[in-house]
């Protein structure tokens, strides 16, 4: 049987984990928004927003997600931190 404890530490863990998946995430966008890196606005998953929006709408739009993630990470870590 697991204690209330492991269960506790298993969530935190995986909270972690994604946690650390938006702040890179978000890291990445907002960079390749701001330093207009060409093998990102040419990716397959990329290349919809551009074809719509033209190459600095998708870029306004990347950057525009990257921050929300970090946000959101950040966030997330201080709420949880404040449960403790």
């Amino acid at each position: 049987m697991d204690t209330t404890g492991e269960v506790i530490a298993a969530n935190m863990i995986l909270h972690n984990f994604v946690q650390a998946t938006f702040m890179l995430a978000g890291i990445i966008s907002l960079f390749a928004s701001l330093l207009d890196w060409d093998w990102f606005f040419t990716a397959d998953n990329a290349r919809f927003l551009v074809k719509r929006l033209g190459r600095n709408g998708a870029r306004w739009v990347y950057g525009a997600i990257g921050a929300i993630f970090i946000a959101a990470a950040i966030y997330f870590y201080y709420r949880i931190d404040s449960l403790k």
